[in-house]
C-alpha cells in the first residue's frame, strides 16, 4: 500500500558500510613510502530500524504508495482520500468497500489506518485482523503487512514462522518488499533454514524490481561471493542503481569503487561528488573518507582544516581514525580554529 523504508529483520543478515569499504583511501602517510590503508573489516551488525536487526523496525512511517486498484472506480477514492490525507475519508469509503463487496484491497487500507493510527485511533488488533482478511483474500500488500506485524509482536505475539509464511506467499504474488524480507529469513537461518542461494535468488528478484536495499545487498552478496560467484562488475552496477535510487550506504560504497575503479572505470571526481554527498547525509564512512582524501590531496585540492572538520564529525558518530589523528595533529591553530568552527556549525552550535 505505502512505501514502506524496508525493515531490516535479523541481526545476523546485514552488514554494515564498513564491512564493504575495503578502499585505498587512505590518510597522508607518516612516512612517504608507506602509505596506511584501512586494514579489511568483517561483516558488522546492522542496527535496527534503518537496516535489519534482532527486533523488527518500529511502526512504518506515513508514507504513501500506490494501492494497485481494481476495476471499480471507488477503489481509487479509497486511496485518492489516503493519498491526500483525508485518513477518515478513506476509513469511510475503505469500510463500505470491505463491507459491501469484500475488496481484500480496501481491507489492507483499513489495516493500515489502524496500524498507523491515522483517522482511527491506532489499534495493533484491529489492524491485524483485516490485513489477515485481505492476506486471506489474496492480497500482497496485507500479507506482507501482517508477517511485518507478526515479527514485531504487534496485534499479538511474535510469529517468525507465520511470518516467513506470509512473506513466502506475498513475494510469490510479486512484492518486492517480501522478496527481500524473505531473503533475510533465509540469511539468518534462524526461523528458516540457512540458504544463501535461495536469499541471492530472492535478492535479485527484489533488485531486479528496483529495490534499492535489495540491490545494495545482492552488490554485498557479488561483491563478497555470497550465495553467487564473485563479479566485481555486478557489483559496481547493483550499486549503480542503488545510489541512482538514493541508498546511502551504495552511494558510500559506490564512489569507492569509482575512486578504486573496482569493477568500473575509475573515477576520482565522480567519486568525490558522491562520497561528499553522503557524507551530508550523516554517513560516518563517507566523512571518514572525504577526510582521507581531503587530508591527502588525492583527487581533489588539498585542504587539511576541511579535512579535519569531517574527520571530527566522524568521531563524533562513532568512526574513529588513528592514522588521521596522527596526519592532521600538526596542523596550524588557524586551520584548526576553522575545523572547528566548521564542526560547531555541522552540529548546531555544539562543539566536540
Amino acid at each position: 500500500m505505502r512505501t514502506l523504508r524496508l525493515f531490516l529483520i535479523l541481526a545476523a543478515v546485514m552488514w554494515s558500510a564498513d564491512a564493504f569499504a575495503q578502499v585505498s583511501l587512505a590518510p597522508p602517510p607518516a612516512a612517504p613510502d608507506k602509505p596506511a590503508a584501512p586494514p579489511p573489516a568483517s561483516p558488522k551488525i546492522r542496527p535496527a530500524a534503518k537496516k535489519p536487526a534482532a527486533t523488527p523496525a518500529p511502526p512504518p512511517a506515513a508514507t504513501a504508495a500506490p494501492v494497485e486498484t481494481s476495476d471499480d472506480p471507488n477503489a481509487d477514492l479509497v486511496y485518492g482520500a489516503y493519498q491526500r490525507g483525508l485518513y477518515k475519508t478513506s476509513f469511510d469509503l475503505a469500510t463500505k468497500r470491505a463491507q459491501e463487496k469484500g475488496d481484500p484491497k480496501a481491507m489492507a487500507m483499513l489495516g493500515e489506518l489502524y496500524a498507523n493510527g491515522f483517522g482511527v485511533k491506532r489499534d495493533d488488533a484491529k489492524a491485524a485482523e483485516w490485513y489477515k482478511r485481505g492476506a486471506d483474500a489474496g492480497d500482497r500488500e496485507a500479507m506482507f503487512e501482517l508477517a511485518m506485524l507478526r515479527l514485531a509482536g504487534r496485534g499479538g505475539p511474535v510469529n517468525r514462522e507465520d511470518a516467513a509464511r506470509l512473506l513466502a506467499s506475498s513475494a510469490k504474488l510479486g512484492n518486492p518488499k517480501a522478496a527481500y524480507n524473505l531473503a533475510l529469513l533465509y540469511l539468518g537461518g534462524e526461523t528458516l533454514p540457512q540458504d544463501v542461494r535461495r536469499a541471492a535468488e530472492l535478492m535479485r528478484v527484489a533488485a531486479d524490481a528496483g529495490n534499492p536495499e535489495a540491490q545494495y545487498a545482492l552488490a554485498t552478496f557479488y561483491k563478497e561471493g555470497t550465495g553467487v560467484p564473485k563479479d566485481a562488475e555486478k557489483a559496481a552496477r547493483l550499486l549503480q542503481a542503488a545510489s541512482l535510487a538514493g541508498n546511502v550506504d551504495a552511494e558510500v560504497e559506490y564512489a569507492i569503487a569509482l575512486f578504486n575503479g573496482t569493477g568500473t572505470s575509475k573515477n576520482e571526481a565522480a567519486a568525490i561528488t558522491l562520497l561528499r554527498k553522503a557524507a551530508k547525509q550523516n554517513s560516518p564512512i563517507a566523512q571518514n573518507r572525504l577526510a582521507r582524501v581531503l587530508a591527502s590531496g588525492q583527487g581533489v585540492p588539498m585542504d587539511k582544516a576541511e579535512a579535519l572538520k569531517w574527520h571530527t564529525i566522524a568521531k563524533t558518530a562513532g568512526k574513529g581514525d588513528p592514522d588521521l589523528d596522527q596526519a592532521l595533529a600538526g596542523l596550524s591553530a588557524e586551520d584548526k580554529a576553522r575545523a572547528a568552527a566548521g564542526v560547531r556549525k555541522w552540529l548546531g552550535g555544539k562543539g566536540p
